[in-house]
C-alpha cells in the first residue's frame, strides 16, 4: 500500500514535464508539504492488526517518507470496544494478537494523536464479510517478445467466485508469493558467473507481492451472478519447481473501491501530454484538531477470504530462466532469516514442501 500511496503523493504534487527540443528544460524543484500517510486495516481474520504511520518528506527526497513515532492510536467499534496499539518499530503500530478481531456487520474507526498533539480521525467502516473463492485455476501462455526471436512463458492465474444476491459489494484482489530459500545473504563473485553467501539460521521464506497492482470491482453489472476468470497474477518459468501463491479475495466498503480505484487511474497515468491532470485521492480520514491539515491513505474495515494454489510448471519449454548459483560453503556461519515485507522465517499458511 506504501508505494501506492507514495505514487499518489507523486502525481498530487506534480512531477514537470522535461521536453528536448533544441535546449533540455530542467524543471525547479517541487515541495510536498509533510503530510500524515495512514494505511491499515481491520479484518475478520485474527490479529494482530497492523496501522502504519509515515510522513512525507520534500519532493525533492524523491521515495522517501519519515516514520511517523510516538503516537496514539486507538481502534473502536460500534459496540464500544475499544484496543490501543502498541508501537512494534517505528512507525508500525499493532494490536494484540488476542485483541479486537473485526466482525461482520460492525463498524470500525481509527483515532490517531500524534506526539505534537495533532488529532485525526478515520470515518466509520463497515465490515461486509466476503464470499468464498470458488476456484483457483491457471492457463499456460508462451507468447513471442515483439521484435526478438524469444518467447514468454508463464501461468496466468484466475478465481472464480460468485456475487451475494443484495446489490452493493464492492471488491479487492490480492496476491502473496512465498519461495523457501537456502541462503539469506549473497554477494556476486568478480567472475560475475556465481554468488557465494550464507545459509539460514532457519528456514526462511522470500516474499514477493505485486506492489502497482490494483485489482477492484464492483457488482454494479453483474450483481449475483458468478464472477469467471478475474486475473490474479503470472507465474514466471524461472524453475520447473510448483509455485506457491496465496490468494486474498477481499470485502471493501464502496469508499474504499472509490479510493482504491482512484489510485489506479493516478499509478497507471503515463504522463503524457494529452494525460488528465491527476485529481486529488480522497481517504477516508481527517484532522479534526485542524481541519486545515490535509492527510492521505485509508482505513478500512475488510472482509477476507483466502485460498492457495501450487502452480505445476513442469511442462514449460526449454529451460527456465534462472539466477545465478548460490555457493555457500560448509562449514560456515549462519544469518537470521528476517522477519518483514520481503522475507519470513514464518511457513506460509498452506506450506506442504
Amino acid at each position: 500500500m506504501k508505494a501506492f500511496l507514495f505514487a499518489v503523493l507523486t502525481l498530487l504534487a506534480g512531477v514537470g514535464l522535461t521536453v528536448s527540443c533544441v535546449t533540455e528544460f530542467q524543471p525547479d524543484p517541487l515541495s510536498l508539504p509533510p503530510t500524515l500517510v495512514v494505511e491499515g486495516q481491520v479484518t475478520d481474520a485474527p490479529g494482530p492488526y497492523t496501522v502504519r504511520l509515515t510522513r512525507t518528506a520534500d519532493y525533492s527526497y524523491k521515495a522517501l517518507n519519515l516514520l511517523e513515532t510516538g503516537a496514539t492510536l486507538s481502534i473502536q467499534d460500534d459496540a464500544g470496544r475499544t484496543e490501543t496499539l502498541l508501537e512494534q518499530s517505528g512507525g508500525v503500530y499493532v494490536t494484540r494478537a488476542n485483541g479486537i478481531r473485526g466482525v461482520a456487520g460492525r463498524s470500525y474507526k481509527l483515532t490517531i494523536q500524534t506526539k505534537d498533539g495533532v488529532r485525526y480521525e478515520s470515518e466509520p467502516e463497515r465490515l461486509t464479510a466476503a464470499p468464498p473463492i470458488l476456484q483457483l485455476y491457471t492457463e499456460y501462455r508462451n507468447d513471442p517478445v515483439p521484435g526478438t526471436a524469444t518467447r514468454k512463458q508463464g501461468w496466468d492465474v484466475y478465481l472464480d467466485t460468485k456475487d451475494p444476491a443484495e446489490t452493493g459489494n464492492y471488491y479487492r484482489w490480492e496476491w502473496t508469493h512465498y519461495e523457501f530459500v537456502y541462503a539469506c545473504q549473497k554477494r556476486l563473485l568478480p567472475s560475475g558467473t556465481s554468488y557465494t553467501g550464507l545459509g539460514c539460521c532457519t528456514p526462511c521464506w522470500d516474499v514477493t507481492r505485486c506492489y502497482n497492482c490494483i485489482s477492484v470491482n464492483s457488482d454494479a453489472n453483474i450483481n449475483g451472478q458468478n464472477i469467471s476468470r478475474q486475473y490474479i497474477m503470472t507465474a514466471p518459468y524461472t524453475s520447473l519447481a510448483s509455485y506457491y501463491v496465496e490468494v486474498q479475495q477481499q470485502a471493501i466498503s464502496k469508499g474504499a473501491y472509490a479510493f482504491w480505484k482512484s489510485v489506479r487511474g493516478l499509478v497507471s497515468n503515463t504522463g503524457g501530454l494529452f494525460d488528465p491532470a491527476p485529481a486529488s485521492v480522497q481517504g477516508n480520514l481527517r484532522c479534526t484538531s485542524d481541519s486545515q491539515r490535509q492527510v492521505y491513505g485509508y482505513f478500512g474495515a475488510t472482509g477476507l477470504s483466502e485460498q492457495y494454489i501450487y502452480v505445476d510448471r513442469s511442462k514449460g519449454q526449454g529451460q527456465p530462466t534462472v539466477d545465478l548459483p548460490v555457493n555457500i560453503p560448509v562449514p560456515s556461519a549462519c544469518v537470521v532469516c528476517e522477519n518483514s515485507l520481503y522475507r519470513t522465517p514464518v511457513q506460509p499458511r498452506w506450506w506442504v514442501y
